[in-house]
């Protein structure tokens, strides 16, 4: 299907790997030019380069720390015009919630929760100027049922969660929309870096540990950076934009609710 974004201009967050790798790639894909962002310069070149001539599509990079005020001042600088953002940031670490002090949830709220509304306040209007724009947050399914090893990460994004319910409604008569991607497991180094905590925990193998996790999801598997990459795309598309200030999951059913 054509997304009808070719020649769109794109900042993606955290997008060298992972699930904002996934987001790059079918940006690209559909004809978006791309602004990609990460920590690791090496990384962050090679894909870049990749997917220009894969593609055929313009890439800027900006290697820094997002969640940094002097990294998100570079990346304002370089994404000022974008027609549509993808915020992403790495999760906090897991722990028990008698683990964590008041600096612990202060850089969760600066990494998932302003770093977000910091670019949105930054690019937002030069959207609503065009009378057009697409907004893709990262956040987690833990913000529709609770992790209760990932409170920092629970807490964090549930406030960026009831910032987008409001700030969408305000942004939508401007033909921007704003919306939520919720992954559940995906086969990403986060995914990993679990899986490592619990077969230590459990003195147990990696591969148990994912077996053992695979078997709580409806799917019985992780979810791959495509399928999450290709829901983003079209959140992003001319044909999202009567999807306005909602919070999509992407978990193989693992979430048990009714709505």
């Amino acid at each position: 299907m054509d997304l009808g974004i070719r020649g769109k201009r794109a900042l993606v967050c955290a997008s060298s790997k992972g699930l904002g790798l996934g987001c790059a790639e079918a940006l690209a894909e559909a004809g978006v030019d791309l602004v990609m962002n990460a920590r690791g310069a090496d990384t962050l070149e090679r894909e870049a380069d990749r997917l220009r001539s894969q593609h055929g599509v313009s890439v800027q990079t900006v290697a820094c720390d997002v969640t940094s005020p002097d990294g998100q001042a570079q990346v304002i600088e370089a994404a000022q015009n974008v027609d549509i953002i993808v915020t992403n940031a790495g999760g906090p670490p897991p722990g028990m919630w008698s683990d964590w002090e008041r600096d612990d949830f202060i850089k969760a709220l600066d990494a998932n929760m302003l770093t977000p509304i910091t670019f949105m306040k930054a690019l937002l209007p030069g959207m609503m100027d065009k009378g057009w724009g697409r907004v893709v947050n990262i956040t987690s399914q833990s913000v529709r049922a609770p992790i209760a090893v990932l409170g920092l990460s629970n807490a964090a994004r549930s406030g960026l969660t009831g910032y987008v319910a409001g700030t969408s409604r305000q942004v939508a008569p401007y033909g921007v929309t704003i919306n939520n991607l919720l992954p559940g497991i995906h086969a990403t180094d986060r995914a990993d870096a679990l899986d490592s905590g619990v077969a230590e925990q459990k003195g147990i193998s990696m591969d148990d540990a994912r077996a053992e996790r695979a078997a709580t999801i409806p799917a019985r598997r992780y979810g791959t950076r495509q399928e999450f990459g290709a829901t983003c795309a079209f959140l992003c598309s001319q044909q999202a934009g009567f999807i306005v200030g909602q919070n999509i999951l992407l978990d193989g059913g693992a979430t048990n609710m009714t709505m």
